[in-house]
């Protein structure tokens, strides 16, 4: 896979980001494959978050729709071939 491809891939569910990572560019899609992989681990930050009594549905639920967001404006950089960071997220690197 080229690159574009990888880096479209990485954002469509776990398995597509073991797919880029493994058959993928991955020197040329390192970005969204970070950015992908932040995005998929914040959101099992919100399930567990979701558990807390009374504030847990509230703060999961907001957090659920700022990942979504955030996870669109990813797939939309990776469609244009772009290397921006989505809000908040971008900055963590876990990928080297």
């Amino acid at each position: 896979m080229d690159k574009k491809t990888t880096g479209i891939v990485a954002y469509i569910t776990w398995i597509g980001w073991i797919v880029a990572f493994c058959a993928g560019d991955k020197e040329g899609a390192k970005f969204h494959l970070n950015q992908a992989l932040v995005i998929f681990l914040a959101q099992i930050v919100a399930s567990v978050i979701r558990v807390i009594p009374y504030v847990g549905g509230v703060v999961s639920t907001i957090l659920s729709i700022f990942l979504f967001v955030c996870w669109i404006m990813g797939l939309i950089y990776a469609c244009k071939e772009e290397e921006k960071e989505v809000p908040l997220l971008g900055q963590l690197k876990i990928l080297k």
